[in-house]
Parts: C-alpha cells; structure tokens; sequence
C-alpha cells in the first residue's frame, strides 16, 4: 500500500556547486568561510616558523604525553604521521596493532547499576573486567598516571556507554606487556581492549558532598584497532551536513545523537515486527525486480537482465504479490523492505525507502483505521514513554504531537468543498472532462498550481496537499478519495465514485495509505485502463495493466484490508529530525565531483600489494 501523492521536485545543487573544498579537512564550506581559515593557517605557519627559529628552550622536568605536541598538527600532517607509526608496529609481531581476538567479559550498561555504590577511593580488584572501547580524549598527570575516557560500541539495551580508565603504572601486571609499551602508541579514536576492576577515584581537590569519578581501573590495556586520522576537534569540528552525510561512519561514532537516531529506529522496527507477529501476521519475502511496474502510482527505476535481454522495473511497492498470497491461502501477510521510486529527492524523500504493508484477510478500511490507531499509539508510548512528542521543522516550528486514540478523521470533498467554497461535482462525475475544467478553475481560483499532466487526479491531490494536509499537526485521518485517485481501492459500500481508502498524516506529512482492497477482477481491469489512460495523458506515474495479477484475482481474492507505512518517515517524527538523510544510516548522495587528493594510508607508508595467484601484477 504506497504513498500514492505526487512527490516534491528535487531540491536545487545550487548549494554543493556554491561550496569549496577545504583540502585541509575535507570539508566543502562557502568561499568567505575558506578564506579565514587559509588566513588562520597562514597566521599559525608563521608563528610555528618563528618559534623554530628562536633558540632552544631548557629541557623540562616534567613528563610529556606520548601524543605531545600533535594537537600543533593539521590533519593531513597527522595523518601522515599516524599511518607511518602503525606500519612500524605492523613489522614487528609483538606490536601487531590488528589482533585477532579480544575476549569482552562484561556488560558494560550494568557498569552503573552494579558499581554506582561504591564511595570515594573504593576498589575491588578481586572482580575483573573485560571490556573494549574506542578512546575519545587522553589526559596524562605524568608518566605515570593516565586516563582515558572511552565510549564502548552500541546494542540493543543502549548507544554504548562512557567509562573512564584510569592508568596507573603500580597496577600495570606483573610479567606483562610494561606500562609504557602499552600506552605509548595509544591515541584519540583508538580501539582499546581494557583488563581492570570497577573502582571510584579519589581526587585531592573533591569538593564536599562530591565523589569521585566511578571508572575502571586497568591492569592491562591492549590496541586492537588504531584510528589513522585525527577526530574532530574544537579547531577541527565535523558539523557540516554535507560531510556528516558523506562520512557516515564518523558521524556516527562522533555524534552521539546520529547513532541515537539510528538505535531508535532499530527499536521502532523490532517493536513493529513484534506487533504483527503477536497478531499471527506471517512475514513473507516478494521480488525487487519486476517485469511491470505496480502496486502504486510512481515512476520507477529501470534496469536490465542480460540473460534474458529484458528491461525490468526495481519495485515501487510490494502489494500486488502480497495480495496474490491472499489469493493463495494465507490469511495475514506483511513484508517489511526496500522500495525504490526515480522521483524527487528532498527533506521527506529518497529514491529507496523502508516501508511495511500487510494485508489482512475478512478486514476492511475501518479495522485497518482501528489497528493503525492501536500500533502507533503503542509504539509512540513504548519509545518515548508518553504518547506525546514535539518536532520541529526545518523552518524552526516546533509542534507538540498528541498520538493516543482516536485520530481526528476527515472526508476529502466535503473538505475540500467548505475550504474552496465551491460545491464540487457529484461524486460519480469526478472523472469526467467537465470536472477536469472545473478543477481547473478552482486551481486557478485558489492559486493553487499544479503541474502538467492536468489530470483529475492530480489536481484534486495537489487542493488536498494545500487545503487539508496543512491542518494535519496531530495524526489525522484523510478517508474517502474519488475513485480514480485510487485504481487498487475498493468502491465505497454507499457513496458512488468514491473508494473506501485512507491516508494517515502527522505534522502536515503522511505516514500510512490503506484501503478496502478491490477484489473484483472486472472493475479492476477498468481501473487499470484508466490509469493507462493517464499514462498516454503523459502521468509517468499512473500504472499499467498487470495481466498476472488480473488472472489472480479471477481465482478469488477473500474480501481484504490492505495497509502501508513509511519506516522512514515514521522514524524522522519520533526522532525529532525534519531531514530523512538523518534516519538513514546511509542516505542517497549526489556525486562528489571533486577528485580525491589525499594519499591513502599504504601509499603514505610504502606498502606493497601482495600478488594474487593467477593475477599477475605489471
């Protein structure tokens, strides 16, 4: 069941060709922008010149980090100086900073619960703790004191958690790796595998009524993975939304609120899949690839299969196969997956999506109104723990979304009617050309404008986008669309020329489409002629006829509820984020025109490729 409303264009490049490439951190940011930062560098060379000029200071007594003197670097000067560091390790066996294996022991979400009562200065060494993290910042008070705080990977319970370690060179193991060995190749963004015990420290300048901070103290600390690059910094930060989308994997392990996004949405899918499952809906897997493009009015991609030397379409929804296992005596089926639709890119849209349909046999619209109001609801709750949230938007309003039961509901044309003040035709005439003309006319009353074809269909959505979708802040029900609008909706029982359909909206965007299926092959066959119609009318969207799926129907397909949620767009409401690349883990990008100038690592550290067998090397 797909989002049948036409999408919004693409959003200009205009922006990314306005950018510059800062080669220095790889970052594309505005001309003025890169000519402070030049004037910056130019500044800081100049001072680092004239210090190396002046005579040698007095050595101090005061012991130095092993990383000293690197914050001075710039990234690429750090990068070169990193990788060339770990491909000396890499020569010598017992500095392998790749191991194989390093056995984690313990759950670190428990870290606080289980140790949180311990007080100022008390330890228990007797119980030990395998943890790994990556390192995110280094303190050092001498040779030998150092602490680390790390931030350990994310699961189903939590994002990982924050832990110090605290590195004292009377705790390191007897007849292990020595102190300094262990620690003087460690830097920010390291992976770190951490023997120890759960303590608090014990700081001279503690405040009354403070403790100390609750850490793990190491007795052996070992390099399992070394970050080659420099992590952003105060002087080097990683904001721009451009990189943050292109660097994925950084955004990620540096903001702590994109991996949140992210496991939010994990438990939003795992909660949805648990929902159906409880209601005894089977989970089923249709094709990507189709020989015709149906199941929603989209435009969609083409590919091709050599074999066969045919064109093939990626599909633009799944609910014409779902429907036939219906037809093949499966009573309650969903598919949660991938659709791919060659439309718009923009704040809402991507060319493929996540969404969930599920088709329900002896159901119709209004069950599927009743177990759409119960899953959001529910999911809202079990997430945020109120059925209310607040989002904003990119143009900086903030709305305060009431999700519990029951939604508002509202008819389209008598909408439509009372906020154009036009009396519409009746319901059975809205396909007709005399109706064309008078949409046309109402369009061109209420400055409404809608793009070519003039279909209908078309336009009547674009009055709906404008009139009723704007009112929907809370989630709203929008029932009872003209039946051309919806060439897979089953008529409605008592008003002629309508279909009993409906789409869900929240925060004046949708969320759900579901309908009574049509389950009468004839009507369906005039359905698809006149989307056909509307395809020679030149709707790229509109769907053609689909012979397999007629002939299913003749078999008989049970009265049915079918219904279809966008994942995506789902996510972005109970994450607060008005931007769709920020739900994704990795959002559609448009090309990187600009070449890659920076060397890779084994270029910077000399290193030759091993020679496959059977390739040989020029």
């Amino acid at each position: 069941m797909a989002d049948s409303s036409a999408t919004t264009p693409a959003a200009p490049a205009e922006q990314l060709a306005n950018l510059h490439l800062d080669e220095v951190t790889g970052e594309r940011i505005s001309k003025s922008e890169l000519k402070k930062r030049q004037k910056q560098r130019q500044k800081e060379a100049e001072k680092a010149a004239k210090a190396a000029s002046a005579p040698p200071k007095a050595a101090s007594s005061k012991p130095k980090n092993a990383a000293g003197g690197e914050e001075d670097l710039n990234p690429n000067q750090y990068y070169e100086i990193r990788t060339r560091q770990v491909n000396e390790l890499l020569k010598n066996p017992e500095t392998n900073p790749y191991p194989h294996k390093f056995q984690v022991n313990y759950d670190d979400s428990n870290f606080v619960e289980e140790f949180g009562s311990l007080k100022t200065g008390e330890t228990l060494p007797e119980k030990e703790l395998r943890i790994a993290g990556r390192i995110y910042n280094i303190r050092t008070a001498g040779s030998k004191l150092i602490f680390y705080d790390i931030r350990t990977s994310a699961d189903t319970k939590s994002i990982g958690t924050r832990m110090q370690v605290v590195c004292q060179a009377q705790l390191a193991k007897e007849g292990g790796v020595p102190f300094e060995k262990q620690h003087a190749h460690l830097r920010r963004g390291d992976i770190i595998g951490i023997v120890g015990f759960p303590g608090r420290t014990n700081p001279k300048n503690l405040k009354e009524g403070e403790q100390g901070e609750l850490s793990v103290f190491a007795t052996e600390v070992q390099l399992l993975s070394p970050c080659l690059h420099m992590l952003p910094s105060v002087r080097y930060p990683f904001a721009d939304a451009e990189q943050r989308a292109r660097m994925r994997y950084l955004d990620m392990l540096w903001n702590d609120r994109s991996r949140e996004t992210l496991w939010q949405r994990s438990r939003m899918v795992r909660y949805i899949r648990d929902f159906f499952h409880e209601r005894r809906f089977i989970e089923v897997e249709t094709p990507m690839m189709h020989a015709i493009a149906g199941g929603a009015t989209a435009l969609p991609f083409v590919t091709h299969h050599n074999d066969l030397d045919m064109d093939m379409f990626m599909r633009v929804a799944p609910e014409l196969f779902l429907k036939k296992m219906i037809v093949g005596q499966f009573g309650k089926v969903f598919e949660m997956g991938k659709n791919f639709r060659n439309e718009g890119i923009d704040l809402t849209h991507n060319p493929e999506f996540t969404s969930i349909e599920f088709y329900w046999a002896y159901a119709d619209v209004y069950d599927l109104m009743s177990i759409t109001e119960e899953l959001v609801s529910s999911l809202v709750k079990e997430l945020t723990g109120s059925y209310k949230t607040k989002f904003t938007n990119q143009h900086g309003e903030t709305y305060e979304v009431n999700w519990e039961a029951p939604w508002r509901r509202v008819e389209m044309i008598p909408a439509l009617e009372e906020a154009t003040g036009e009396k519409f035709p009746p319901y059975d005439q809205l396909h007709t050309d005399e109706t064309n003309a008078f949409l046309q006319k109402i369009c061109k009353k209420m400055n409404v404008e809608c793009p070519p074809p003039l279909t209908n269909a078309r336009m009547i959505d674009k009055l709906t986008g404008e009139f009723i979708e704007e009112t929907c802040i809370n989630p709203t029900f929008i029932l009872e669309h003209p039946q051309m609008m919806s060439p897979l909706a089953k008529y409605h029982r008592s008003k002629n020329g309508l279909c009993e359909r409906f789409e869900a909206f929240v925060c004046k965007k949708e969320i759900a489409n579901a309908y009574t299926e049509l389950n009468n092959p004839f009507d369906q066959r005039l359905r698809f002629e006149e989307q056909a119609r509307q395809k020679d009318q030149g709707d790229d969207e509109a769907q053609l006829v689909d012979e397999s799926f007629l002939n299913a129907l003749e078999y008989g397909l049970p009265p049915t509820g079918g219904w279809g949620l966008g994942i995506d767009r789902l996510a972005m409401f109970l994450t607060d984020n008005y931007s769709i690349r920020e739900v994704l883990a990795f959002p559609f990008l448009r090309e990187e025109k600009t070449a890659h100038k920076e060397k890779f690592a084994a270029e910077l550290a000399g290193v030759q490729p091993l020679p496959e067998e059977g390739i040989p090397h020029k």
